[in-house]
């Protein structure tokens, strides 16, 4: 096999795998799948909600004395990596990734499922990291800037900070563990890192090395967002460890919810996808003329209206 068709199996799959397709596509039964997962996409506005309210609540205003400063005067600089960007890589571009593998493949489940638990990953670990920094409320490394603009220090009878900067960046200042941007980047660049694993079979155990080069990627580039972090003096390196496990936990677990682990022979694939081709399968054999001689089998969408339950239901919660 060329280079080229190597490169073409990647993302549209090998012939004996388009073969025995169920070919479900978005127009035959996208808005079915949609529907069964009706509740999930609820829970996700829910999360969204939830994260509103935690950042609206605000931190817990730490215990902060003068000797404390000494690791908290770093500068106060401008985000290397701006809060917005963060959306456009770790959710849209994953997003685009499988629209066109999904152009290439026309596997409905593979599609609805990837970013179905794309978002949760992403809205789970925001929501995690999120409560965590309202609770810990630990300074930034350059808290003191944040707290005294004008370098004038002023503490209480207790010992403790009396801030007169601006209220949004003292809020912003008890924020620093676990890092935001670094746990967001993990959880969406880790769920696509899983996502292309799968599909390229880099697990297959031929030894093409160079695959894990396409799996690394987007690691490779989360782990420069947590680097940006601690240069730009918004967070301490602990904040970034702990962000990077958060999102990386997430998104292994939010993945392993829709599709077989990357070593996994079928892990090239959703679980629906290979519960709908044994399905139709199923379909094809029981329906036989009442004779016995044999019929052509006919569309997947004909046996459909064949049936008194629907056999999406069956697909999504294993009643086959």
């Amino acid at each position: 096999m060329g280079w080229k068709d190597k490169i073409r199996t990647v993302f549209q799959g090998n012939r004996n795998e388009i073969e025995r397709g169920c070919g479900h596509t978005i127009k035959s039964h996208g808005l079915s799948v949609a529907k069964i997962h009706l509740h999930d996409w609820l829970i996700l506005l829910l999360l969204v909600v939830i994260y509103i309210v935690l950042d609206v609540i605000g931190p817990f205003h730490r215990f902060v004395g003068k000797d404390m400063m000494t690791d908290l005067k770093y500068p106060m600089k401008d985000n290397t990596v701006p809060a917005w960007s963060v959306p456009l890589y770790a959710v849209v571009l994953p997003v685009i990734i499988f629209v066109f593998i999904y152009l290439r493949r026309r596997d409905v489940y593979d599609l609805h499922h990837s970013i179905l638990g794309l978002l949760f990953a992403i809205l789970i670990t925001a929501v995690i990291t999120e409560a965590i920094k309202n609770g810990v409320g630990r300074p930034r490394p350059d808290f003191f800037w944040r707290c005294f603009p004008d370098g004038k220090e002023e503490y209480d009878q207790w010992g403790d900070v009396k801030c007169h900067g601006k209220e949004s960046d003292i809020k912003e200042g008890h924020k620093s563990f676990p890092s935001g941007h670094t746990s967001g980047s993990f959880a969406g660049l880790g769920f696509l890192s899983l996502y292309l694993a799968g599909k390229i079979k880099a697990f297959d155990r031929r030894g093409h090395v160079a695959k894990l080069c396409i799996v690394f990627l987007p690691l490779l580039m989360a782990s420069l967002v947590g680097v940006s972090r601690v240069d730009d003096y918004w967070h301490h390196w602990q904040d970034v460890f702990a962000g990077g496990l958060i999102g990386l936990f997430v998104a292994t677990f939010c993945y392993l919810q829709f599709f077989p682990a990357p070593y996994h022979t079928e892990g090239w694939g959703p679980y629906a996808y290979f519960q709908a081709v044994e399905e139709v399968r199923s379909n094809i054999q029981r329906v036989q003329p009442a004779s016995g001689e044999s019929e052509v089998a006919r569309p997947d969408g004909q046996l459909n209206q064949h049936t008194t339950a629907s056999p999406f239901e069956d697909v999504e919660y294993g009643r086959m």
